[in-house]
């Protein structure tokens, strides 16, 4: 993986401290460091303190022995979170340290008293430069304190990263971000888990899925640090046995997983669940569907006319990922109808592809618009296959509201539905109807589209327009095949 270029050991900055006596960190921009400048001036000459600064090699005028920290080394090795900071050491040691002004805690660590007369008792402090974002970062590559272990890869002076990262395979077929040291270590901070926990072995190549490598795909597809527990729970759940990641990715069909995100964290991250959200223009919901395609290609070496076998594919193998709207369904979330609790966060991985359309801006009553429902959902594949695949349906609110107002639970509609898909099996027959496609026969018998439990019902979508869809799944669906799989979202 791309990375950022090592720094040296004979780079390492000089960050020797006195051996005894009081320091203190300070930085002009910063109304409290200002505030107590006379103060330090005053303990400066009666005790000997050293001032280090971290953004003005001037500042504190009132004080002569100034130490010029703006390249933060010093007050990294401090691990100095606010400013003013004063410590006091002995034979190399720190023994006490206070932050911010407040006059009682600088007369116990400094020992002294009588100081900042006609200041407040107390002000707060502000935040220190060597914490910023970036600014973190930066310094713990420089100490070599990151605990990345991916290889780095060196990219030359005059080569331009976007085009490396095309010509090396990495891409998916669009602009990737390059996963500098920085941006990965940052990526990182977005969970608590440990970066060389192996989350799982990604299929084709069965290689090895650490958190940090995941951050690292993370990185490329654009996600935010907060998206990265979010980006895992879909790794995890997709390596599970029951899903077959190995036969949807092998597949000569259109799909590949498809992620629904359930629970606080949707709102947490910015998710869209309500118009077109199934549609780009949500970062949230366009990265973590597209971290996890990188995964499947950059870890487990799944390209497509390699191991990727699909005839067409379909647009979703770039990012397929949506929010559930859960806050204006009368519906159990899907997360909750499988078996995770109300109010946790959970993903759930679907193998399934594009987007087939149901228009219908008349039925007023629930039987109307289920047998609706049911004559799209024949039609999957193909209406002479039966029993077919598992379908998702994202059920927009305006339909939504008509099951609603009749009482019509999830569970009813999803047993009405599977009722009325139903098939004769003679118009399943091989040849009926003019069409080859078929089977055998099967006079007298209704054969039903979808096998119990195969129909997944899903509300989203924006507040105007009675356009619900369906997601087609895998002619694999099932326990021979693949079957959806819920994770809960760790942090």
């Amino acid at each position: 993986m791309l990375r950022g270029r090592a720094t040296s050991g004979c780079d390492m900055p000089d960050t020797t401290l006195p051996q005894d006596g009081l320091i203190a960190v300070v930085k002009r921009d910063c109304p409290t460091c200002v505030l107590a400048a006379p103060v330090l001036g005053e303990l400066a000459r009666r005790t000997g303190l050293t001032v280090y600064t971290q953004d003005d090699p001037g500042f504190p005028e009132t004080v002569t022995s100034r130490v010029d920290d703006t390249g933060l080394d010093v007050s990294h090795r401090l691990k100095i979170e606010i400013v003013p900071t004063v410590i006091r050491l002995e034979r190399g040691r720190e023994v006490a340290r206070t932050f911010g002004w407040d006059r009682a805690e600088w007369e116990r660590v400094t020992g002294l008293q009588g100081f900042g007369a006609g200041l407040p008792a107390m002000r707060p402090g502000c935040g220190a430069k060597n914490v910023e974002p970036g600014v973190l970062e930066r310094l713990k590559i420089k100490f070599g304190e990151t605990g990345i272990t991916a290889r780095r890869i060196e990219i030359g002076r005059g080569e331009d990263e976007i085009e490396a990262m095309f010509e090396r395979g990495w891409s998916d077929g669009l602009p990737l971000v390059p996963p500098t040291e920085e941006r990965v270590l940052r990526m990182l901070q977005g969970t608590t888990r440990d970066p060389k926990e192996v989350v799982g072995l990604v299929p084709s190549d069965l290689a090895e899925a650490t958190v940090e490598k995941i951050a690292i795909n993370a990185v490329m597809a654009g996600c935010k640090p907060e998206y990265l527990p979010v980006v895992l729970a879909a790794v995890e759940a997709v390596l599970e046995e029951p899903f077959a990641m190995h036969g949807v990715l092998a597949t000569t069909m259109y799909v590949g997983p498809v992620i629904v995100v359930n629970g606080p964290v949707r709102r947490h991250i910015g998710m869209n669940a309500k118009g077109n959200a199934l549609g780009q223009g949500n970062r949230a919901n366009a990265t973590i569907g597209r971290a996890l395609q990188l995964v499947i290609r950059n870890v487990g070496g799944g390209r497509p006319q390699e191991v990727d076998r699909a005839t067409l594919g379909n647009p979703g193998k770039y990012t397929y990922c949506f929010a559930e709207d859960e806050e204006n369904s009368s519906w159990e979330p899907l997360s909750v109808e499988r078996g995770v609790a109300r109010g946790v966060s959970a993903v759930t991985v679907y193998a399934g592809y594009g987007l087939q359309g149901i228009v219908d801006q008349k039925s007023r009553t629930p039987e109307s618009l289920a047998r609706s429902f049911a004559e799209s959902l024949k039609v999957l594949q193909n209406v002479k296959l039966a029993p077919g695949a598992d379908a998702m349906i994202v059920v927009c609110p305006e339909h939504e509201r008509t099951f609603r107002e009749a009482g019509w639970s999830k569970s009813r509609v999803c047993e009405e539905l599977h009722r009325l898909t139903a098939i004769p099996g003679e118009d399943l027959v091989a040849g009926a109807k003019g069409i080859a496609e078929g089977g055998p026969p099967r006079p007298g018998v209704m054969v039903n589209k979808f096998r119990p439990g195969g129909i997944m019902l899903v509300r989203a979508g924006g507040s105007a327009g009675m356009f619900s869809g369906i997601l087609g799944g895998w002619a694999s669906s099932g326990p021979r095949g693949s079957s959806p799989v819920t994770k809960e979202v760790k942090s």
